[in-house]
């Protein structure tokens, strides 16, 4: 093959192919009876259909410069499979450049793209316009139009609006004919108000809204006809009140509601959901008869009992679980002992974030989630942000280590690792610690973290997350406190990891 030039004019060669420009000839100059599968500087002529199916595999950037050498490659990009439009992969430089003649570019190429594209065997079709906004509405009505054709696959308009005013999707190119061929469909900062166009979803597997303004009302009637859906993913949907999930989405195993802060009520009757992710503030949720509910993340920044609506709430909505999540940051109720039990619970993660977390907060309260877990394995605990307490266990320089309370009378024979990142010098933490050592006797694991989370430091660059001077305070009185109460109590076959601070944990 002949030398293709410096990577500095190929760069070129591929923005003039990806948009139509400074090509020696055009898709629509080739004759009939052009050499099939020609390339430019070689002997080698390859069937026509193979090598589109070569350049079907090609990443849009890489396909664009095939283009430019080979009049084979440039008839198969008029029907390029795989259409990947955003700032980057139209080399666009967003830097250095004003906010009008950025957007004006962008316009200008995917118009470009659109024009020389047939509109034919698009199977994948990804637009992404960040940090470009205000495209009048007709350019993004003719680029969905002629990407929105039967068969394709994979559909996605994520749209970067700063107005109160967002794009109105066409649902009438979701029609049986158009929409039928869709797995996955994701729209991001756009509205949709016209559902009853919208004809059997029949493949759509992967639904993902952000931001979308949808009423519930539209939603349940997109999802009555999508009866394929295996995940729902809704982010930030503030015009949903009422979420409901129709029962006819028998394959439906993957459910996210996150931060949709209109939200007031989840009603889902699918019988195969298995997975289920929210937050958000405390809402009403029914998962109807939830026994194949295996994982929950449910995080709650909104409330002060956070915690006290998944242990009194949760056994019952989904009574078979088996991994918990829970995170909140306002948490000021203590965990109360429950009737209800995760009876088949074995992980248990809790995040305490430190936004308006209380400084007096009993963590030994955290117990009743063991006595509601019988055959826990793994319990992690993470305290967001370490800071002083005021209910220290060494500001009673005469404190008796025997004079520590029983938390309760339950044995928790499963558990065997636990970890308390964050893990400080409060009585009440010290109490739970020493609870679990004497009532978990499988125990294999014990590790006490006084940062913040050696674990999910950043590996790649080589940092911890960053202590200030008050929580490298609290770590060394945690690490007193560790030496003083806990460590002669381990028993032998237990396995005490303590993690402390080091050069890297502090603010720079």
């Amino acid at each position: 093959m002949a030398a293709m030039g410096k990577p500095e004019q190929m760069e070129v060669l591929s923005q003039d192919a990806i948009t139509g420009e400074g090509l020696s000839c055009s898709a629509a100059e080739i004759k009939p009876d052009s050499h099939c599968g020609e390339i430019v500087g070689s002997q080698v002529q390859l069937p026509e259909d193979i090598l589109h199916r070569i350049h079907s595999l090609m990443p849009m950037r890489d396909a664009a410069q095939a283009a430019c050498v080979s009049h084979a490659f440039l008839r198969s990009w008029r029907c390029y499979p795989n259409l990947i439009i955003s700032v980057d992969s139209l080399c666009i430089n967003e830097y250095g450049s004003r906010y009008d003649e950025l957007t004006m570019d962008f316009i200008t190429r995917v118009e470009h793209i659109m024009q020389n594209h047939s509109g034919m065997g698009v199977k994948e079709f990804r637009l992404q316009s960040y940090p470009c906004s205000t495209i009048d509405p007709s350019y993004l009505d003719h680029w969905i139009q002629v990407a929105m054709t039967p068969g394709i696959k994979e559909f996605e308009l994520s749209l970067f609006e700063i107005s109160d005013i967002k794009y109105s999707f066409p649902c009438s190119l979701l029609s049986s004919e158009r929409g039928s061929s869709i797995q996955s469909l994701m729209l991001s900062g756009c509205s949709i108000h016209s559902m009853a166009q919208v004809g059997c979803m029949s493949s759509l597997t992967n639904l993902v809204l952000y931001s979308v303004d949808i009423s519930g009302e539209q939603l349940l009637h997109f999802l009555s006809n999508s009866c394929a859906l295996e995940k729902i993913s809704l982010s930030n949907c503030n015009t949903i009140i009422c979420l409901k999930i129709p029962c006819q989405l028998q394959k439906l195993n993957i459910l996210s509601v996150l931060d949709c802060q209109m939200l007031e009520m989840i009603d889902s009757n699918v019988p195969n959901l298995s997975t289920f992710f929210c937050t958000g503030r405390q809402i009403h949720i029914s998962l109807g008869h939830a026994f194949q509910v295996k994982e929950i993340r449910f995080s709650c920044h909104y409330s002060s009992n956070a915690l006290y609506y998944a242990i009194t709430k949760l056994p019952f909505i989904a009574p078979n679980l088996q991994t918990l999540f829970l995170s909140t940051s306002d948490e000021t109720i203590n965990t109360p002992m429950t009737l209800g039990k995760f009876l088949q619970l074995k992980y248990l993660e809790i995040t305490l974030c430190a936004t308006n977390f209380s400084p007096d907060y009993d963590f030994s309260s955290l117990v009743s989630f063991l006595d509601a877990s019988p055959t826990l394995e793994t319990l992690i605990i993470r305290i967001g942000l370490p800071t002083i307490r005021h209910d220290s266990i060494l500001a009673d320089p005469d404190g008796d280590s025997s004079q520590l309370q029983c938390l309760s009378e339950c044995y928790h024979d499963n558990l065997k690792n636990v970890m308390i990142t964050g893990f400080c010098s409060a009585k009440s933490m010290v109490e739970l610690t020493i609870h679990i050592m004497q009532k978990a006797r499988s125990l294999d694991c014990l590790t006490l973290d006084t940062t913040r989370g050696h674990d999910r430091r950043f590996a790649n660059i080589d940092r911890c997350w960053p202590l200030d001077e008050e929580a490298l305070v609290e770590a060394g009185k945690a690490r007193v406190a560790i030496e003083r109460y806990i460590e002669e109590r381990v028993p032998p076959s237990v396995n005490l990891k303590i993690i402390e601070p080091c050069s890297k944990c502090t603010y720079r």
